[in-house]
């Protein structure tokens, strides 16, 4: 949706409550994830809009008729009100504009794991990349999930990775600190940045070093999207094999090589502790045998 202001010295969000049929809620909730832009740039809502100013709003689509789709599912745990499933790399977690089915909410809808919703990602928590393997949380109903979201927000939900980097690091383990946002120069990237940016912190340690690659165990402290991906291409050690932050002439069909090994947090309900492991794919050990 694109809008050419007509007035001046208006804030933003108060501009479009005025001029769409979009609610106040959505308007600062597309705003926070920054899905609406001023002349191609990020905007507060208090940014006060001029005459011939050109907004553009990325609205998400809803997905009444979401097709179950019969993909397996790896579940690792499960009750009453929550999954903790597996996640082979190459599937998608949710539909988005452009790839609506064979995705990780389509195989939950077949296998009856979720309540069916307009909405496009029911029961999604948190998202692995397409390419990711792992274990990831998923909430059976509205109300766990507006739980659990919100241990995520509070940083109560441990989550370990393994990723396997370009290059030798030389410190056994490191802190990146350093604010993640939309890269200016390519809309589909993320990049560290200090304009219309989040806090991001992702924390170390060196496992094995190899030749010319390093194994590491990722601790993610703030949950931004691509973070390990992005804070590890930062520091110049591009996970292995990612088709997009890192080095492109390593490329491989297996993807990243990027792992969501374990998942610690108080079930929401039961307060009692959960706590997950998983080994990573084949492939992955494969991999890691081969520079052995």
């Amino acid at each position: 949706m694109q809008i050419e202001i007509k007035e001046s010295d208006k804030r933003l969000d108060s501009y479009l409550a005025s001029v769409t049929d979009l609610s106040r809620s959505k308007i600062k909730k597309l705003l926070d994830q920054e899905k609406i832009l001023v002349n191609g740039k990020i905007k507060p809502a208090s940014y006060k809009v001029k005459e011939h100013d050109l907004i553009t709003i990325e609205l998400e689509e809803e997905y009444s008729d979401l097709e179950p789709t019969n993909i397996p599912l790896d579940i690792v745990y499960e009750d009453e009100y929550l999954l903790i499933i597996n996640k082979q790399s190459g599937l998608v977690t949710h539909p988005a504009p452009g790839h609506v089915t064979d995705t990780l909410v389509n195989a939950l809808l077949y296998h009856n794991k979720v309540e069916p919703t307009t909405n496009f990602r029911p029961g999604i928590v948190h998202r692995l990349d397409k390419d990711t393997s792992g274990l990831m949380v998923v909430a059976k109903n509205s109300k766990v999930m507006e739980l659990l979201s919100a241990m995520m927000k509070e940083k109560k939900v441990e989550r370990h990775y393994l990723a396997l980097v370009d290059g030798v690091i030389n410190h056994d383990s490191g802190t990146i600190d350093a604010p993640i946002g939309r890269d200016e120069n390519n809309r589909q990237k993320m990049a560290v940045t200090a304009e219309n940016s989040k806090e991001a912190i992702t924390h170390f340690k060196v496992l094995k070093r190899f030749s010319n690659n390093t194994l590491l165990e990722c601790i993610l402290e703030t949950g931004r999207t691509h973070q390990i991906r992005v804070h590890l291409n930062y520091i110049n050690h591009p996970v292995t094999n990612d088709p997009v932050y890192g080095n492109h002439k390593n490329v491989t069909p297996f993807g990243q090589m990027l792992h969501s090994k374990s998942i610690r947090f108080i079930h929401p309900i039961t307060k009692k502790e959960l706590y997950f492991e998983q080994t990573p794919p084949q492939e992955f050990l494969d991999y890691l045998k081969e520079l052995n």
